[in-house]
């Protein structure tokens, strides 16, 4: 299915019928990676994914965006498609999305999931100057090469040291702009029933992020699950779909 919002075309898929469930994807994801997913829990909500700025078959912003811009984006994509969800899902970055879209009014959900919800700025900077020092020395060393051997090399350079910078190439700037902007303190703005779930082997956002979440937010729970890694949706569906149902009963 295709919308246009706030003038980009837009792509989603909808699922099943019952209370509203909006699923928001994380950065370099895409709706048709949360399809089965989606067709699980299809069978008690309807559900709706669609793909966020610059990300599967939806364009790109003309321009840098940060946190507040994709906010924005998901409460006119809830205005054109005339949604009331009941449920909020966001993983990874599309958690941080929807935290601070929720604390700053520009849309509502009865309930909230976070799997994996990034948005915690700063805990790891000493780790964060050492990788920014890889980065530009393996920029450095690649300028003499081609530049096909360059973009390459910087790519291998940046999965190596765990960035996702150069997932969406043409989306740079709006990477550097959201990882820089923080929403712990939009968390504790939430009043809404709140379900964290985060992968033990998770190294992109640690349950450490899921601890301090917990601590933000009054009506919370916390789940970790062992084993599990940042996507946990995929690796763990059923555990997690396990999870969700219980919470949203």
């Amino acid at each position: 299915m295709q919308a246009v919002v706030r003038d980009l075309l837009t792509n989603y898929t909808r699922l099943g019928k019952g209370p509203q469930l909006l699923i928001l994807h994380g950065w370099g994801d895409a709706s048709a990676n949360w399809q089965p997913f989606a067709v699980e829990l299809a069978k008690k909500y309807d559900v709706i994914v669609p793909d966020l700025p610059g990300f599967g078959g939806t364009q790109s912003p003309t321009k840098a965006w940060g946190l507040d811009d994709y906010a924005g984006f998901v409460a006119a994509f809830i205005a054109k498609l005339n949604l009331k969800p009941s449920v909020l899902l966001g993983h990874s970055n599309g958690g941080a999305i929807a935290i601070r879209g929720l604390a700053r009014d520009k849309f509502a959900a009865d309930k909230l999931v976070l799997l994996a919800s990034a948005g915690i700025r700063g805990e790891y900077k000493g780790r964060n100057r050492a990788l920014r020092l890889v980065a530009k020395t393996g920029k450095v060393l690649a300028k003499p090469l081609p530049t096909r051997v360059q973009k390459k090399l910087q790519q291998k350079v940046y999965k190596t040291i765990g960035s996702d910078m150069l997932v969406v190439e043409d989306l740079q700037e709006t990477f550097k702009k959201v990882i820089a902007d923080d929403v712990r303190q939009d968390a504790g703005l939430l009043t809404m029933p709140t379900l964290l779930v985060y992968g033990e082997q998770d190294t992109q956002a640690p349950v450490r992020y899921g601890e301090i979440f917990h601590e933000a937010i009054d009506a919370s729970t916390l789940e970790i699950l062992p084993g599990a890694d940042h996507f946990l949706y995929q690796a763990q569906q059923a555990r997690v779909i396990k999870i969700i149902e219980d919470f949203l009963r």
